[in-house]
Parts: structure tokens; C-alpha cells; sequence
């Protein structure tokens, strides 16, 4: 196990700082970043304007309830760039997130939203255990996705050797963990088992290599396979979360010291916690839908984000902002499969533009050793297709999902009616015989 543990030090002062200090900053920056997103972003001066609210009107932290929420559907209205705050020529990265089909969810970052990332990543890797000249092993996806390069500015930031390895390549993975040694590995959970497995199947023990903390996120996961992964690979486990639509990973990260959930960086990111039915927002302690506020983004603020994750705000431990509880499930219907978001209204618009298929799904999810699965059963309008034709219908359909969505699937096409109705007629359009935990 890992003996980086923080000295005092080594911590920022915010990270120390009293709740008053905290929340006198959190004040200032709530403030500019209000009157930020109402200056410079039509969307949110027509939403103030709706709910007859303006920037002025926010005098404490509990005046922040009466400005309206923001939810994924705004950034999909104004696609590709209307919700940012600064001209498009000082946006220096886009990435963005699997959203309705062919319209992502596109973030922006200026150069100091950049620079903002790199160091809460920072922070969160040195929370991790992480210090100056340690070798990180970056397994997250690059690309559009937020997790690779995410992950590797702020590994940078702090000081270490960063390898980009990305996703994928198993066998390859394994062998520059042992050719490199790196101390540290940021990748999914499940497919970190998965690096395990490939560790045995070569005949080498991953207890063994030089891993000594895992930096885990993108995917919910359990207390239980927390454990799997620390007995078998011999690390320290610590979750990182984020969403691209807040910034990416890094909103909030545990400290090693006490694996009690992740820290909110709350000088940056201000968290309530929502009645997902009512919006009314709730006490500390109380699960709800999480929501989050930004609070130095200059390219996209984003304003009470409702990001559907199910959690509670818990007591400061480590540090001295509020951690977040276990995410336990969500307030809408995502899935989350091998770290793509994807929503069955995906897959629906996708079956619709397919004549041959009736507009009748049905999504099975799955879990083949610790992977998820995703298998997706349509119904065929006409029974006299051609085998060959429904193959090819199939290989289509799949592809679709998989440059659309971002997802491989498995895509079976059944006859009319193969698609069990219930006994009000309509389909299960989820079907998850995932284990629960």
C-alpha cells in the first residue's frame, strides 16, 4: 500500500480553511459567476427574466434556490455553442458527451478553465496519495471524452510522468506496467479488473507490480468491488468524480487517508442537494439528486446543475469541504455502460430511422465478468425479410449506435410481437440483470 500520505504542508490553504472562509469565498465567486452567466448567455438571461430573479438578488448562499435549474436539455437547445460566456475564439478545447442522436453535449474552456482543471485534478491525484516524479499509468479514454485529458493535465500539473496509454490494448497495458512501473493507474474500475485478470492470465501476480493506488472513476461503483480490486491488485482505491458538464473529473475526489467518499472542491464547485421531485433543496445528511453550481468557469458556467446522481452531502473529514455520500442510483433513465452515458431516447431515435424496424426496443443489460454488457432487441416490421437482410438491418443498427452513442452492442432483431408487452401493453424498455451489490 501506498505511503504518501499528506503532511499538513502539503495542503492548499482553502483545504484547511474555516467554514466561514469557505463560504465567504463561495459568496464572492457565487456572485461574479451569476452575473457572468446573465451578462453573457442569452439562455440564462431569459431563464433569470422567467423566474424574476437577477445577480443582485443573491445577498447569502441560501438565496442561490431562487434562480432556476439547468438541465442537460439546455445545452442540447443551444447546440453546439450558445451556452458559453466568452467569444468563441477564446475557447481554447471543446469536448463533449454522448447526448441525443448526432447532438452531443458540447463544454467549452478557456485557458484558465484549463489551468482551473489541471490543478483540482492535481489536488485530487495529491489527495490520492499522488506527489511530484511519481509515474502515473493514464487508462481513460481520450479523445472527446473529459477522462483522459482530464486526467493527464492534471498529472502534469502536479509534477509527474504521465503515461497516455488510453483505453483498450489490454495485453499492452499489463506489459508497460511492468516495463514502466508506474506507482499510480487512473482508469475505470471495471476495466481495471479487467488489467487484473489479464495480470493472472499471463501468469504474473498484479498484487505484485509496482501499482500502489488506483485513481478510480466515470462509473459507479461498490464498496464491494472496492474491495476486490485493493485485495487483488494490492493498491489503495480512491474515487474520483466528475461530469463534463461541471468541468470533468476532478469536481470531487477522496483523500487516501480516509476512503470516506469523495471531497466536493468546493471553492470551485457549489453542491445542494434537490427533492428530485419538487426542487425544494434539502438539509446536509439528506439523500437527493445532486446539483452543482460553478463557481470560477469562465467559458461555460453552469448554473444549479441537475446532475440526476441520487447522493447525500456529508460532514468535512480530511479536508475541510463536504464529501459526497455513495452515488445510489439516478433520477432519470440513464445507463451507465463501460463509462458511456446512454439513454434509452437514444437508441429510440436511431430504431426510428429505420423502416424495416418496428418502433418497439427493448434494452438487456448485463455483466460479463466485471464489464458491462449491452444487448438490444428490436422488432421487425415484416416477417418475409430475407435472412441476409436482417443481418445486414442488424449490423446497421449496431454500427449506428456505436457512432452515434458510443457504445458496442449486441443487436438481435426478433419477429412482430417478440418484444414482451406488459399488461398495459407498453415494453420494458430496460432490462438490467446486473448483480446488485
Amino acid at each position: 500500500m501506498v505511503q504518501h500520505l499528506p503532511a499538513a504542508g502539503d495542503l492548499e490553504p482553502i483545504e484547511r480553511a474555516s467554514r466561514d472562509e469557505l463560504q465567504a469565498l463561495q459568496l464572492q465567486r457565487l456572485q461574479w459567476t451569476l452575473q457572468h452567466a446573465y451578462d453573457n448567455v442569452p439562455h440564462y438571461r431569459a431563464a433569470f427574466d422567467a423566474a424574476g430573479v437577477h445577480p443582485a438578488d443573491l445577498k447569502t448562499l441560501a438565496d442561490l434556490a431562487k434562480f432556476p435549474f439547468t438541465e442537460k436539455k439546455a445545452l442540447r437547445d443551444n447546440y453546439p455553442f450558445g451556452m458559453f460566456a466568452v467569444p468563441r475564439e477564446q475557447v481554447v478545447r471543446v469536448h463533449a458527451s454522448s447526448g441525443t442522436t448526432g447532438k452531443p453535449t458540447v463544454v467549452g474552456y478557456t485557458q484558465n478553465d484549463i489551468d482551473t482543471w489541471a490543478n483540482i485534478v492535481a489536488r485530487s491525484i495529491r489527495a490520492a496519495g499522488g506527489r511530484r516524479g511519481d509515474l502515473v499509468h493514464i487508462a481513460y479514454g481520450y479523445g472527446l471524452f473529459t477522462g483522459g485529458l482530464g486526467a493527464h493535465y492534471g498529472a502534469e500539473r502536479l509534477g509527474c510522468t504521465v503515461v497516455p496509454m488510453s483505453g483498450g490494448q489490454t495485453e499492452k497495458q499489463v506489459q508497460l506496467i511492468c516495463d514502466f512501473k508506474p506507482s499510480i493507474i487512473m482508469v475505470t474500475p471495471s476495466y481495471m479488473l479487467n488489467i487484473v485478470e489479464e495480470f493472472t492470465r499471463q501468469g504474473l501476480d498484479p498484487a505484485a507490480s509496482s501499482l500502489q493506488v488506483g485513481i478510480f472513476g466515470a462509473e459507479p461503483w461498490t464498496d464491494a468491488m472496492r474491495r476486490e480490486i485493493e485485495t487483488r491488485a494490492g493498491i489503495d482505491a480512491v474515487d474520483i468524480y466528475g461530469l463534463s458538464e461541471v468541468m470533468g473529473p476532478g469536481v470531487a475526489s477522496e483523500c487516501i487517508e480516509s476512503k470516506d467518499g469523495p471531497v466536493i472542491w468546493e471553492d470551485h464547485f457549489y453542491p445542494e442537494i434537490i427533492d428530485p421531485d419538487t426542487g425544494e433543496v434539502l438539509p446536509d445528511g439528506e439523500e437527493g439528486e445532486l446539483v452543482f453550481t460553478s463557481l470560477t468557469k469562465e467559458a461555460l458556467p453552469i448554473i444549479r446543475y441537475r446532475t440526476r446522481d441520487l447522493t447525500r452531502l456529508l460532514p468535512p473529514t480530511s479536508r475541510a469541504m463536504r464529501r459526497m455520500g455513495r452515488i445510489t442510483g439516478r433520477s432519470d433513465d440513464m445507463l451507465i455502460i463501460r463509462g458511456v452515458n446512454v439513454f434509452p431516447s437514444q437508441i429510440e431515435e436511431l430504431v426510428l430511422r429505420m423502416p424495416a424496424l418496428a418502433p418497439h426496443y427493448q434494452l438487456v443489460v448485463a455483466r460479463d465478468g466485471h464489464l458491462d454488457t449491452l444487448e438490444v432487441l428490436c422488432e421487425l416490421r415484416d416477417t418475409l425479410l430475407a435472412p441476409d437482410a436482417v443481418e445486414a438491418q442488424a449490423r446497421e443498427l449496431q454500427h449506428c449506435i456505436k457512432t452515434y452513442v458510443g457504445v458496442t452492442t449486441h443487436v438481435r432483431l426478433l419477429p412482430p410481437q417478440g418484444i414482451e408487452r406488459t399488461l398495459t401493453g407498453k415494453a420494458r424498455r430496460v432490462v438490467d440483470g446486473r448483480p446488485k451489490q
